[in-house]
């Protein structure tokens, strides 16, 4: 049994959840942590996430304080996201968040047959 200090509802809760539950957020979140900082390099890493969902999420993010845009102006212009320390913060739900998952969510690449041919062969 759990014991725990938490009540059934909090505000503050609910608003943190609300900023990371909304679409590709927490992506967008875990990818500034792992170090990119370019628009570009965050599309590529985070499959599936369109140029208007990302622009849409980075600016969501800086609106709650979560990162910074910097422009640097150069030819061409230069545009860097980095967290704040309100961001950074997140780090340890992240981490969290990754034990959980790997502990208890199937991984989906592990279904797929990476190669039919080969008997017994599995995604990794």
């Amino acid at each position: 049994m759990i014991v725990s200090t938490l009540g059934p509802y909090c505000p503050q809760y609910a608003h943190a959840l609300a900023i990371l539950e909304r679409r590709w957020s927490g992506a967008v979140v875990r990818a500034l942590l792992a170090g990119l900082t370019r628009f570009g390099d965050i599309q590529r890493e985070v499959p599936g996430l369109s140029a208007k969902l990302l622009a849409e999420r980075l600016k969501d993010l800086e609106a709650e304080g979560l990162l910074t845009r910097t422009v640097h102006p150069e030819t061409p212009v230069r545009i860097v996201y980095g967290l704040t320390d309100k961001g950074r913060d997140l780090a340890e739900v992240v981490e969290a968040l990754q034990r959980w998952a790997t502990k208890w969510v199937p991984d989906r690449r592990a279904r797929e047959d990476p190669n039919p041919a080969v008997e017994g062969a599995r995604a990794v």
